[in-house]
C-alpha cells in the first residue's frame, strides 16, 4: 500500500514546534534560531517530507503559474496526441508545461479535471470540449480572466476563443472526389450526432452529394462512436443495407481505419472494391496499407495555434476572444481506389 503522505504537521509533532514553525523552516526565514531550524531539518529527512514548492508559490497573493492546461475529450484517437505535440512545441519555447487530462467524454470528468487545473493556478487553458458541453461551463474562468481556447470543436455562446477546421468544406471535397471515380451511392459513416462537429461534417456531405447530383439518402448516414470500434460497426450496418453503397467518408481516420478492418472481415478490400475516406490525416493514414486518403487538418498546426492564441492572451493579460478557422485539403492516397500514391487533390480556404 502507499504510504501516506508527510505533512506540516507531521514534522511539527515529531519535532516538538509548531505548524507556523515549520513553515517558516520552509521559506528559509530567518526569524528560527540555528538550532530549530537544524531539528526541523532533520525529522523532514527522517520522514521524507518534500516540500512542494510550486504549490507554496501558488498560494502566494497574485502568484502565476507557468502551467498550462491541455483537455482533449478522447487520446485514445491518435488526432489528439498530435495535436497535444503541437501545443508542447509552442508553450515548452516560451517557459510553460503543459498539464493534460483526457475526459472520455464525460462532461463530470471534464468538470473535475477543469477545477483541479484551476487549483494548480494554470495560467490558461487549452480544451476540446466532452459530448454536452455548455457555454457556461467555462464562464468561471472567464469572469476569473483564465484565457481559455477551444480546438477542433466549436461552443457558441462562451465567450472564449476558438479554432476550428473547415470541417464542410473539407467533406464537400471528399464526396466530390469519390463522384468524380464514378460513385453513385456514397455513405457517411461515424461520430456523434450532437457534436457541433458532426453536424458541420454531416453538411458538407450532404451539400457534396447535392451537388454531384446523387441526391441525400438518410439510409446511407449511418452515426457511431468516433471510434475504430465505430468504424468497425458503421460498415457492418452499411453493407448489410440492400442498396449498399460502393464508398464512403468517414467522421475521421479513426472511423475510417475501422471501416477498413470490417470490410476485411467480409472478405472485401479496402479501395479496390470499396473506396474509403477519413478526416484528420492522422501520422499512421500515410502509413497505413492501403494508405489512407483523407482530408487533412494538420492537427500539430492546429495544436500549435491554438497554443500561439492563448500565450498572446497571457501576455497581454486579458482574455479577447477570436475566432479562427483553418484551411484543409483532401489528400488522395490508395483507400479511395484513386491509383495513385500520394497526390494533394485541392487547397479549401
Amino acid at each position: 500500500m502507499t504510504k501516506p503522505r508527510v505533512t506540516v504537521i507531521d514534522i511539527a509533532k515529531a519535532a516538538g514546534v509548531s505548524k507556523s514553525t515549520v513553515s517558516l523552516v520552509l521559506q528559509g526565514s530567518s526569524l528560527v534560531n540555528e538550532g530549530t531550524r537544524s531539528k526541523v531539518n532533520v525529522v523532514m529527512r527522517e520522514l521524507g517530507y518534500v516540500y512542494n514548492r510550486g504549490a507554496a508559490n501558488l498560494r502566494q497573493a497574485g502568484a502565476k503559474s507557468r502551467i498550462i492546461g491541455v483537455v482533449v475529450n478522447d487520446l485514445t484517437n491518435s488526432f489528439f496526441a498530435e495535436l497535444a505535440v503541437g501545443v508542447d512545441m509552442v508553450v515548452q519555447s516560451a517557459g510553460f508545461v503543459q498539464f493534460l487530462s483526457n475526459t472520455g467524454e464525460s462532461i463530470d470528468r471534464q468538470r473535475e479535471v477543469v477545477a483541479s487545473m484551476r487549483e494548480h493556478g494554470i495560467s490558461g487553458l487549452i480544451v476540446s470540449p466532452a459530448r454536452a458541453t455548455d457555454a457556461a461551463d467555462f464562464k468561471p474562468l472567464v469572469a476569473a480572466g483564465i484565457p481559455v481556447v477551444v480546438v477542433v470543436r466549436n461552443l457558441p455562446g462562451a465567450k472564449v476563443s476558438s479554432i476550428v477546421s473547415d470541417n464542410q468544406a473539407g467533406m464537400m471535397s471528399a464526396v466530390q472526389h469519390l463522384a468524380e471515380l464514378g460513385h453513385k451511392r456514397i455513405a457517411f459513416l461515424g461520430g456523434f450526432p450532437d457534436t457541433a462537429v458532426f453536424d458541420d461534417r454531416l453538411a458538407g456531405y450532404r451539400n457534396g452529394v447535392e451537388a454531384a447530383g446523387l441526391g441525400y439518402r438518410e439510409e446511407l448516414v449511418i452515426a457511431s462512436a468516433p471510434s475504430r470500434a465505430g468504424g468497425v460497426e458503421a460498415i457492418g450496418k452499411a453493407i448489410g443495407l440492400a442498396d449498399r453503397p460502393t464508398a464512403a467518408v468517414c467522421f475521421n481516420d479513426a472511423v475510417a481505419f475501422g471501416v477498413c478492418d470490417g470490410l476485411r472481415a467480409r472478405r472485401l478490400e479496402p479501395g479496390s472494391d470499396f473506396a474509403v475516406v477519413g478526416f484528420d490525416d492522422v501520422i499512421e493514414a500515410q502509413a497505413a496499407v492501403p494508405a489512407l486518403t483523407t482530408v487533412s487538418v494538420d492537427p500539430q498546426g492546429i495544436g500549435r495555434r491554438g497554443a500561439q492564441m492563448l500565450l498572446k492572451q497571457i501576455n497581454a493579460g486579458k482574455a479577447e476572444a477570436e475566432t479562427v478557422t483553418t484551411a484543409v485539403r483532401l489528400v488522395v492516397r490508395e483507400s479511395c481506389g484513386a491509383g495513385m500514391s500520394v497526390k494533394i487533390k485541392q487547397d479549401f480556404a
